[in-house]
């Protein structure tokens, strides 16, 4: 039996980050990881799966020295984001001039960021890290948990991190429960090559169906979403590459560029998620085993971000105090920082979802006078911008 002061089930993103957070600190630290994602190269085809990195996630992934790694592979960062419904001209532009910021965000493949994160943690050379490795069995004990590994090995862990995913292993066996629903679409996502040079514009146009999204990646690269219903979702899917293009063309608005090539294309259902605690004594989750939310603005992954530097920071305060880091009493401060905006990012979301989707006349016009009066409300505008890139809080002043 092995004994560590911190086991971290999952070496994705956030679970890679949040480890590389950790390090350097005297801590003993394992993380295992089921499998590791496909080795980098230039000439590779875009991935289906994307997010949208906030300056404050760049900000956080260069502190553990992680940014630079995926600025040395490829992102595509975005400096305007453009939302409508039924008419451009009444919809609302951000830009980054008006957030005061060089970029709204980068748009970047998640393997990418995965890989970049698991170097970082690689590179300080304090964490043992594991993949493949999977988890056969956890028993969850407040003072010292004990994971069984595929290979037969057996782990003992101070306090167990769950950063593997939304089925989280580590959640169930804590005894976490989580509130869930289904969301009434599916989403559609295409990795294409288009006409032209890269653009530094993302858009939505909301539509009753669901949301209608271009993100761009490097070159000519971009992926699009077209979110539906999982009927249509699936019809879709059946398309020859010619029919849905075809089928893109005659749906996305007028100023999405030619399509000259479909390079991959998938679909998944869309759930939210939130756990009924974070912490328990010996245990805590972060990212999507925390939370999950509708995927339209690509922020999931800034939300474990976030997480994870939240939680090292009370882990490692405590620490330096002398504190037990462990403990229930100690973990307690991280939900206090962290749920909160979660909920809020979650009902945004679901604010977008469910109103852009309903057609009552009333709504409709409200909705269309909303868009038109954020775009010209010049503070209110810049503070939510900066808001969301996370360079301020609700609470800061200006």
């Amino acid at each position: 039996m092995e004994h560590r002061d911190i086991v971290i089930v999952g070496g994705g993103m956030v679970g890679s980050a949040l480890a590389a957070a950790l390090s350097g600190h005297g801590l003993s630290i394992s993380v295992l990881e089921r499998e590791a994602p496909m080795p980098f190269s230039a000439e590779q085809p875009p991935d289906l799966r994307v997010s949208a990195i906030s300056p404050a996630s760049a900000g956080f992934l260069d502190g553990i020295g992680a940014w630079e790694k995926i600025l040395a592979m490829r992102a595509a960062p975005y400096r305007r984001m453009q939302v409508w419904e039924r008419d451009e001209t009444a919809g609302t532009l951000f830009t980054a001039e008006e957030a005061g910021a060089p970029e709204l965000g980068h748009i970047v493949e998640n393997r990418v960021v995965q890989l970049a994160a698991t170097q970082a943690l690689l590179d300080k050379g304090d964490i043992d890290y594991r993949c493949p490795a999977a988890v056969s069995d956890i028993v969850y004990r407040p003072q010292a948990s004990q994971l069984t590994l595929a290979d037969g090995s057996q782990l003992q862990a101070r306090l167990l991190i769950a950063a593997d995913g939304a089925r989280s292993q580590v959640r169930e066996a804590a005894g976490i429960g989580v509130t869930s629903w289904d969301y009434p679409m599916h989403a559609l996502v295409l990795a294409c090559r288009v006409d032209g040079a890269q653009q530094d514009i993302t858009w939505q146009q909301f539509t009753p169906n669901g949301p209608l999204a271009f993100l761009p990646l490097t070159g000519d690269a971009a992926s699009l979403v077209w979110y539906h219903r999982p009927e249509e979702v699936r019809r879709l899917l059946a398309l020859s590459d010619e029919e849905l293009i075809a089928a893109v063309s005659q749906t996305f608005p007028r100023r999405l560029p030619g399509i000259r090539q479909l390079v991959a294309r998938g679909s998944f259902g869309l759930t939210r998620r939130h756990a009924q605690r974070y912490v328990r004594e010996g245990a805590a989750l972060v990212g999507d085993a925390a939370h999950t939310i509708h995927p339209l603005a690509g922020q999931g992954v800034n939300l474990g971000f976030q997480d994870a530097a939240a939680l090292a920071d009370v882990l490692l305060a405590a620490q330096a105090k002398g504190e037990d880091w462990a403990s229930e009493r100690i973990l307690a401060r991280y939900p206090r920082a962290r749920k909160p905006a979660n909920l809020a990012m979650q009902s945004g979301m679901d604010a977008f979802c469910y109103g852009f989707s309903n057609e009552a006349p009333p709504l409709r016009a409200l909705r269309g006078l909303g868009l038109r009066l954020a775009d010209k409300a010049g503070p209110l505008k810049r503070g939510v911008i900066r808001y969301a890139l996370g360079i301020s809080t609700p609470f800061t002043r200006g």
